[in-house]
């Protein structure tokens, strides 16, 4: 009688136990394994947890929205909870993202850090946010925008990384030539989403809206308003997109209030949170669960 053969094994056994085992660590109330916190209660629900590794995230909005602002303090809130995390910036220096940082936790006015003018309790509110930062894994790089390369050098420079936040895409270099400045877009996005599956990380871009036309009946953000001949939308895993009605009719709405949209999540549901923004801090705190 012939002996059974043993059935090889394959790569999709293994895949289904680790899905099992995360999903009996959700039943037990432990944090996931590969899904980073965003800091922001409301956004994490709906995103089910929190931004997944091997996703690419966008989170796009006008200019002078707080879309950088946004992104740093997801990459502040991250690190605070000891993940691993990078930010890279081609719009400002370093010194410059950490002054901001100093000032986002310190909830100090931007321009009081700047000139000096600080009391005795502010003072002492920028010390213990500089401690927290110094000790927190939270490394910030310049993005020079030459080569997306220099991407990928930054990243293997942090050992166990796990989110990668880049300002912006549109500063960022592609990974080879190309003569349209939408085309560099679209090939940046591409690789960044393609970094995110090789190096098993959050990555969270932010970006421009060209189409958007603030004229038009709704001026809230739609996927269409992204740029790179469509392989932003196309590319990202979950779009996240920045309003705030002041900057568009003046007058209404509460000053500081700001919809965050969650326009595209390739794996779950999509809808909004109400966020509420402090621009002397350069700060978002969640409505609903404000810290």
């Amino acid at each position: 009688m012939p002996r059974p053969t043993k059935r090889p094994a394959r790569d999709s056994d293994a895949l289904l136990e680790t899905l099992v085992a995360q999903i009996d660590d959700q039943l037990a109330n432990k944090a996931s394994t590969d899904t980073v916190a965003t800091g922001f209660a409301s956004l994490d629900r709906v995103l089910g947890g929190g931004l997944r590794q091997k996703d690419l995230i966008v989170l796009a909005g006008d200019v002078g929205s707080g879309k950088s602002a946004l992104g740093l303090g997801m990459a502040i809130r991250a690190a605070g909870a000891r993940v691993p995390t990078m930010y890279c910036s081609g719009e400002t220096s370093p010194d410059r993202v950490l002054e901001r940082a100093l000032a986002l936790e310190g909830k100090t006015s931007i321009d009081d850090l700047r000139q000096g003018r600080l009391d005795d309790a502010s003072r002492a509110a920028v010390g213990a946010a500089a401690v927290r930062l110094r000790h927190s894994p939270l490394a910030v790089r310049p993005l020079s925008g030459t080569s997306f390369d220099e991407i990928r050098t930054a990243v293997d420079l942090v050992p166990r990384r796990r989110l990668l936040v880049v300002d912006s895409l549109e500063l960022t270099g592609p990974p080879r030539d190309a003569a349209r400045f939408q085309e560099r877009v679209a090939l940046a996005a591409r690789a960044f989403k393609s970094l995110a599956v090789e190096r098993d990380l959050v990555v969270l871009v932010i970006a421009q809206l060209p189409g958007l036309r603030t004229n038009r009946p709704d001026p809230r953000p739609t996927l269409d308003d992204l740029g790179g001949l469509g392989a932003v939308k196309q590319n990202a895993d979950v779009i996240l997109l920045l309003f705030r009605e002041e900057m568009y009719r003046p007058g209404q709405g509460v000053e500081g209030a700001t919809e965050l949209i969650v326009a595209k999540n390739r794996n779950g549901s999509t809808g909004f949170v109400d966020l509420y923004f402090y621009p002397q801090w350069l700060r978002f705190v969640d409505m609903l669960d404000a810290d």
